[in-house]
């Protein structure tokens, strides 16, 4: 069996095995419970609340196939409004269900609320996480994996099992002080530690580690190769990740097989996630260390801002000891990050979702309509406050969700003023989004003259990450883009005194997210979002507002009282089917028992 594979109820596997059998859609369903809440932990030896997913830090992995259609029902036990985010999940022609602040009303506390989604088209290594009040820095996040289905083979071979890895750095105070410090203007300072899987650091130096820390131990058998499956859930911090003497083959990032190559250690960025096969081939005279240490930053200062756990074969005779596998050495190769980078590059005969190669898409031979440069610049003060902005603009999220707004005629919600370009003007706080043409196919430059790297995100699509440099982006640099076999995803890092350029097909009608995944630059307003109509719109490329949706902002007084229900109102109009067969189930279980 493979390690880590995770486990459902029979309360959660019931609506798995039975709804596919009497469901008029053709594509399966799955539906998980979720409850948000606090918990106290001590995951640095510092008894703090943290935010569990059904009281578990991380939380449970979602775990469905291609094409299924997902509810996931959240019930919000913290004392503050909640919003949870799917990162990386193309919800085709649904951005309602998002779960940002410009789709999404939050869900206020003692509240739940159903998410309803398709995976439609879709493989890969994602992760969902809270999306506001800077929660995230507090926990609430865990793992999202959609599986190949069975006639679209995976192009390797059948990994032992699935690790699930989720990394970031940490800090001993909980969210809400956190944010109150950015607030009142304050940097976050140095984070207290890394995790890896919600748990510290293995004690391998007694100095910057002390004793009684609970660590992750990833159990595995020799010989054998397991895919592992790792994400960077942390604030700000870039991570770099190694395993001592083992060597990692990338194999898929954010949702697209890659080129497989073998690394001995790799940069992953905040709201990154890879697939990683690692073979146990290795003597099991002792157990070995699994590193995730920072990145670009000061190492002396920095060296307890390092995640250790430790893999252990079945066979092993003793503990890891010694010192850590050493991390990379490029204080005289500034381009050694960005070169690791650039090697990602898209398995163009592989099959994803579909039978069809994904290399039938020929992206580099489609005319651009539209070029869009987002720079971002060091933090500024707007109005007396500290404020992060993208072309001198600092987001600020509108009251009343944006397509929301536009259903029921509210104005003054939003602008459609975002600047395509930079503007010579002093940095102001908006309510500015861009307005981008349904079926266009755009050029974005994010161009970063802050003083950190940068992640960015765009929800609801994946995009071509066709060139990296160094200095500020020209037009004669797009002769350097790689337009055959550039990585497809929906988080790439932006270097501090860099440019990253993508490109994106608008074919996903709705309002998407554009932001700084670093979660302090986010939350001082370093978004915008993406709306997308279709001035055809039929009914058939965006869906219309879900019965449960939530009313906030200008439209309030339309929110009626909740009538508590659970993921299981999929269910509707099956219920006698649904109560037979559970009752079946469950004399069949007796009688076993």
């Amino acid at each position: 069996m493979p390690l880590f594979r995770p486990v459902l109820s029979l309360f959660y596997l019931l609506p798995i095995i039975f709804l596919p059998s009497f469901c008029s859609a053709a594509d399966p369903y799955a539906s998980y419970e979720f409850r948000v809440s606090y918990i106290t932990a001590s995951p640095l030896g510092v008894p703090q609340k943290v935010i569990a997913v059904n009281g578990n830090f991380p939380g449970p992995p979602i775990n469905v196939t291609t094409n299924y259609n997902v509810a996931v029902n959240v019930w919000n036990d913290l004392d503050e409004n909640l919003l949870m985010t799917w990162s990386g999940i193309q919800m085709r022609r649904n951005s309602w269900h998002d779960g940002v602040l410009g789709t999404n009303c939050p869900i206020p506390p003692k509240w739940n609320w159903t998410y309803q989604f398709q995976v439609k088209d879709q493989i890969g290594s994602f992760f969902y996480f809270p999306s506001i009040n800077f929660q995230k820095a507090s926990g609430g996040f865990g793992p999202f994996v959609i599986n190949n289905r069975d006639i679209i083979p995976i192009p390797f071979a059948q990994p032992e099992g699935d690790i699930f890895i989720m990394i970031g750095d940490w800090f001993t105070r909980d969210h809400a002080a956190l944010r109150a410090d950015l607030s009142a203007g304050k940097e976050l300072g140095i984070p207290d530690g890394v995790l890896i899987n919600g748990k510290g650091p293995y004690q391998y130096n007694a100095t910057l580690v002390p004793a009684g820390i609970q660590y992750e131990t990833i159990r595995v058998h020799p010989g054998k190769t397991y895919r592992l499956r790792v994400h960077n859930v942390g604030i700000s911090t870039s991570l770099n990740f190694r395993i001592q003497s083992h060597n990692m083959l990338l194999a898929e990032t954010e949702g697209h097989y890659t080129v497989m190559q073998n690394y001995t250690d790799f940069d992953i960025h905040v709201g990154q996630s890879y697939s990683f096969l690692v073979t146990m081939d290795q003597n099991a005279s002792t157990d070995y260390y699994v590193v995730a240490s920072a990145r670009f930053v000061n190492e002396s200062l920095w060296q307890k801002v390092t995640g250790v756990a430790i893999l252990q074969y079945s066979n092993s005779k003793g503990p890891a000891t010694g010192p850590l596998p050493d991390p990379p050495n490029d204080f005289y190769d500034k381009e050694r990050s960005m070169n690791q980078a650039r090697s990602v590059r898209q398995n163009v005969s592989a099959s994803g979702a579909r039978p069809n190669p994904q290399g039938s898409f020929h992206y580099g031979q489609i005319n651009v309509t539209q070029t869009y440069l987002l720079k971002s610049e060091p933090l500024v003060t707007i109005n007396k406050t500290t404020r992060a902005t993208f072309n001198g603009i600092s987001f600020i999220p509108p009251k009343t969700p944006i397509r929301l707004a536009d259903q029921h005629k509210v104005k003054g919600a939003y602008k459609l003023d975002f600047p395509d370009r930079p503007l010579n003007r002093t940095p102001r706080a908006d309510i500015s989004i861009i307005d981008a043409a349904y079926k266009g196919f755009i050029e974005v430059i994010f161009q970063n003259n802050d003083s950190i790297i940068h992640s960015v995100h765009l929800d609801g699509y994946s995009f071509f990450v066709v060139g990296m440099g160094y200095g500020d982006w020209s037009e004669d640099l797009r002769g350097s883009y790689n337009k055959w076999d550039a990585i497809t995803r929906s988080t790439s890092q932006v270097y501090p005194g860099a440019w990253t350029a993508v490109l994106i097909s608008l074919d996903n009608v709705g309002v998407w997210n554009l932001r700084a995944e670093n979660l302090d630059r986010w939350y001082l307003g370093q978004e915008t979002y993406l709306r997308i109509v279709n001035p055809e719109e039929n009914g058939k490329t965006e869906m219309a507002a879900p019965s449960n949706v939530l009313y906030c902002g200008a439209l309030q007084s339309l929110q009626k009282e909740q009538h508590h229900g659970n993921a299981n109102s999929i269910f509707k109009g099956h219920s006698k089917l649904f109560i037979t067969l559970l009752m079946a189930l469950l004399n069949v279980a007796f009688l076993h028992s």
